[in-house]
């Protein structure tokens, strides 16, 4: 095998770290507005000036100062975010799993009523699915926010393209050897499936760390909102705190990139394959 050419390799790393900087110019632009003071950015708006003595943690500060809710918000984002995620990833896996692997009456069906789903706008869903949680009373509470989007036909789908892939010769051997179908499935099937997991964890969470209208529709009080529910209310007709709505979405990135630091070996494998498999 040739090896690549050395020129060649160079300029191919210049131009990824030259899309790198481009891709990273807002970040960095947020992150230097973030110590700026609101009237700064008013002003000038969103800039790369390292002015020192307009720079202060003021606004960070007063996110963190008695009586702000932003404390209480990035809890409610990772309570929802947390249960709702690893919910979506047990039921949805196990969903996926089934129709990927056993034969049933109506199989089929189920699989196209999934797809179906994963056409329908949430805001079509959004009426009828408000009726039953009044039902259920989990108006203005976090299970609320989780049950109705909690088995993601997203993820549905994601799991049963990966499970095609999986050799079905280990399940017949488990069973000559007497596992239970739950069995095969926890300690066999679920190793196996470790790049996908690692990859719906990202898009789930991030989905649930992100969400703005079903959580509006279904929080009433302060004390129960979610980040970016409560950092919207910070731009009002009677004044717009850019200062301190930057500086709180900057820190809401924070569990993103956590998680992927932690699941990103799994994610590109997890979407590579599971997406060309059946």
């Amino acid at each position: 095998m040739a090896r690549p050419n050395p020129v060649v390799k160079i300029i191919l790393v210049l131009m990824l770290l030259f899309i790198a900087v481009i891709a990273l110019f807002p970040f960095f632009a947020l992150l230097l507005a973030s110590f700026k003071p609101s009237t700064e950015l008013l002003r000038y708006g969103l800039n790369l000036k390292l002015q020192a003595h307009l720079l202060s943690f003021k606004n960070y500060i007063y996110l963190f100062q008695e009586g702000a809710k932003y404390l209480i918000w990035y809890k409610n984002s990772l309570v929802i975010t947390i249960i709702g995620t690893i919910l979506s990833l047990f039921f949805s896996s196990m969903v996926g799993y089934a129709l990927a692997v056993y034969d049933f009456k109506g199989k089929n069906v189920v699989f196209i009523l999934v797809l179906a789903v994963m056409m329908i706008p949430m805001e079509i869903l959004m009426l009828p699915l408000y009726k039953l949680m009044v039902s259920f009373k989990m108006i203005n509470t976090y299970w609320g926010v989780i049950v109705p989007i909690m088995v993601a036909p997203v993820a549905i789908f994601f799991f049963r393209q990966y499970a095609l892939g999986l050799p079905k010769e280990l399940l017949d051997a488990a069973r000559i050897d007497g596992c239970s179908e739950f069995k095969i499935f926890f300690n066999i099937m679920v190793p196996l499936m470790k790049p996908a997991f690692g990859a719906m964890a990202i898009l789930q969470a991030m989905g649930y760390w992100n969400s703005f209208l079903w959580p509006t529709v279904i929080l009433r009080t302060e004390d129960m909102f979610t980040l970016p529910i409560g950092l919207s209310g910070l731009l009002t007709p009677y004044g717009n705190n850019y200062d301190i709505l930057i500086s709180g979405s900057l820190l809401t990135i924070l569990p993103i990139i956590i998680l992927f630091i932690f699941f990103q070996r799994y994610f590109i494998s997890g979407l590579t394959v599971g997406g060309v498999k059946g």
